[in-house]
C-alpha cells in the first residue's frame, strides 16, 4: 500500500507540475510586464511633457515678442493685440508646469491653444 501512495503522489506531481510551472510562469510575466510598464510610462510622460512644454514655450515666445513689438504702436487696433497678448502671456504664466496631476491640465491647454489662434479683428 505504501508503494501505491507513492506512485500516486508521483502521479500527481506530474500532473500538477503544468498547473505549478503555469502559475509560476504567470507570476513571472506579470512581474516583467509591469517593470517593462512603468518604463514605457515612464518614457512616453516625459515625451509628452517635453512637447507640452515646447508648445508653451513657443506660444510665449510669440506672444513675448510681439508684444515688444507692438509697443510701439498706439492706435486702437494695435492696442486690442496688444490686450490679447498679454492675456495670452498670463494664462501661460499661470499655467501649472510642476503639477502633472492637475486635473485641468488638457482642458487650460486647449483654452491657451485657442487664445493663440485666436484672430486678429
Amino acid at each position: 500500500m505504501a508503494t501505491a501512495t507513492v506512485r500516486r503522489d508521483m502521479f500527481e506531481e506530474i500532473v500538477m507540475a503544468e498547473e505549478r510551472f503555469h502559475g509560476e510562469g504567470y507570476q513571472q510575466g506579470y512581474a516583467e510586464g509591469s517593470h517593462v510598464g512603468v518604463a514605457e510610462g515612464r518614457r512616453y510622460g516625459s515625451l509628452l511633457g517635453a512637447k507640452i512644454g515646447s508648445e508653451i514655450g513657443f506660444y510665449l515666445g510669440f506672444a513675448l515678442t510681439w508684444q515688444c513689438l507692438l509697443q510701439k504702436c498706439t492706435d486702437e487696433k494695435n492696442n486690442k493685440k496688444i490686450r490679447a497678448l498679454d492675456s495670452l502671456i498670463r494664462m501661460i504664466q499661470k499655467f501649472p508646469y510642476e503639477d502633472p496631476t492637475y486635473d485641468k491640465l488638457q482642458e487650460d491647454l486647449e483654452k491657451i491653444r485657442g487664445k493663440f489662434k485666436q484672430p486678429d479683428n
